[in-house]
């Protein structure tokens, strides 16, 4: 039984000790991979190898079930290794290095028939791997990380095709073609994340030992795989990182800027990252964790990456998530609730309604948890801009607006201000008590009007005589401007036209040229 064994390990020995780090996926791999042959399409190359991958997969990047570019492979045959349950527990671990290392070998998953019995191979050892990892009997040396590091690299670590529907959203982010792309390598895909994740989180892993193998370059590519097209592998990243984030507490403050730095590309660059929810999502649970008082690290987070997340058009496809983490924030000190709001102020999207009816929703979750003392500072530049929102022809956008005084806390807030609010926001219900088209956006404006008439009628009647005062001026200065413009064209239109003398356009001639 020994001789079977060992006539099946590897015979080229793995070179842990001169790598301070996981190998390039091409030194790593077995000897069955060379430099030409098909391209493979299930596990590929790391982002160092991301010219060769290009090359070689570029025939398939617009295809429709292919996310990704792999590198060339050719499979000249695997066999499987014996059971861990044959071997004694002093070799395990030798085993263990050895199925790793079987699993570096990369195929074409764009042909299923296509070395079919190497792949049942390789994927009943995943499984074993698996098992073996998840039953935490032994504890990992040196050697065993640097395998896993390397393997995942191999079927991880590879370059996305363009993002050709990328470009094709409407308002809220969404692609014209909602259905997703999958990954034809996922069954293999979904067993390496597998065997990452419970590797990550087994007890048997030594942190202090694994961060000089699962390091800043490790972290950066799995980050960087946040941008596959398939939610599937999204979602395996998400919890793989969030563990890691856990485990490595070393490579905290790394995690955090390279997320910020993701942020930044996508909302100042590019507009185009497939993985924005699921970094939220992330930085969520991160939030709940912060310790109070916030450092100004994490304030500058708020002000510098979430808020300013609002801008692109794409809002409604991590909308949820945004909003969850700004809440949390909110959870941790309420001071900040001025300071989002403000923001939200600055990126308010006056030309797309849809982002405007989503705006309004977060800012009545926001002004739920408010104080008096942070509604205070910024209550007339919103009450100004929601009454724009009432104005608003797009029915939804009015509607919304107005939904805001059925909640109970921010009437209280308006309540207690009403000297202030009232004077800002009558003029906006009673142009629309005079002018809006919608019968229903007209019966909530009057709903709303009888509630400031009834919370307080002295000053509503105040407020109210002072709006027809104003009204009455602002149609007195239109209409003597419009006879001062009439008196002009008169004089104008009795004076000959000569060489150099200006002729006067009217305001509808100017119209009409236009």
């Amino acid at each position: 039984m020994l001789k079977q064994f060992l006539s099946k390990l590897p015979r080229k020995s793995l070179k842990s000790d001169s790598a301070g780090r996981p190998e390039s996926p091409r030194s790593g791999s077995p000897r069955s991979s060379s430099r030409n042959g098909s391209s493979g399409s299930g596990q590929g190359t790391s982002k160092s190898n991301g010219g060769n991958g290009a090359t070689g997969g570029r025939s398939n990047a617009a295809k429709r079930t292919s996310s990704a570019v792999f590198p060339v492979s050719m499979v000249a045959g695997i066999e499987p290794l014996v059971p861990f349950k044959d071997v004694g527990s002093t070799e395990k671990m030798n085993l263990f290095v050895s199925k790793v290392s079987l699993c570096c070998v990369t195929f074409d998953f764009t042909d299923p028939t296509k070395n079919s019995a190497e792949k049942d191979v390789k994927r009943q050892t995943l499984l074993e791997l698996v098992d073996f990892v998840a039953s935490g009997s032994m504890k990992f040396n040196e050697h065993a990380i640097l395998a896993m590091c390397r393997m995942c690299a191999v079927n991880l670590f590879r370059v996305f095709p363009p993002n050709y529907r990328s470009g094709m959203t409407d308002g809220n982010g969404e692609n014209d073609d909602d259905e997703p792309m999958f990954d034809p390598a996922w069954p293999h895909l979904q067993l390496v994340y597998e065997l990452l994740l419970k590797f990550i989180t087994s007890p048997c892993l030594d942190a202090k030992t694994a961060k000089k193998y699962i390091d800043h370059s490790f972290i950066l590519r799995l980050l960087d795989l946040l941008d596959s097209e398939d939610p599937r592998e999204r979602d395996c990243l998400k919890t793989i990182l969030h563990r890691a984030y856990g485990k490595f507490m070393v490579h905290r403050p790394f995690m955090r800027k390279s997320i910020n730095n993701i942020i930044y590309r996508f909302v100042f660059e590019t507009e185009r990252h497939n993985g924005i929810a699921e970094l939220l999502e992330i930085y969520g649970s991160i939030i709940s964790g912060f310790a109070l008082p916030l450092k100004e690290e994490h304030k500058i987070f708020l002000w510098r990456v979430l808020i300013p997340l609002h801008k692109p058009k794409s809002l409604g496809v991590y909308f949820q998530q945004l909003s969850y983490c700004i809440m949390q924030f909110l959870d941790k000190e309420q001071k900040l609730a001025s300071i989002v709001i403000k923001g939200l102020l600055k990126y308010w999207p006056v030309t797309n309604s849809q982002k405007e009816v989503m705006f309004l929703g977060e800012i009545e979750e926001i002004m739920e948890a408010i104080s008096m003392a942070e509604f205070q500072k910024v209550m007339v530049p919103l009450f100004w801009r929601i009454g724009c929102c009432i104005n608003s022809l797009h029915f939804q956008v009015a509607e919304r607006s107005l939904f805001l005084w059925n909640n109970d806390n921010i009437v209280n807030l308006i309540g207690h201000n009403r000297e202030v609010i009232l004077p800002v926001i009558l003029p906006a219900l009673e142009r629309n008590v005079q002018n809006h088209w919608n019968q229903a956006v007209l019966n909530l404006t009057l709903n709303v009007r009888k509630m400031f008439a009834e919370m307080d009628d002295e000053l509503f009647l105040s407020c109210h005589t002072q709006y027809k005062e104003e009204e009455a001026e602002l149609s007195l200065a239109t209409k003597k401007r419009k006879e001062a413009w009439e008196r002009l064209e008169h004089v104008a239109s009795l004076q000959p036209i000569a060489g150099n003398t200006a002729v006067l356009v009217t305001p509808l001639a100017t119209s009409i040229a236009c």
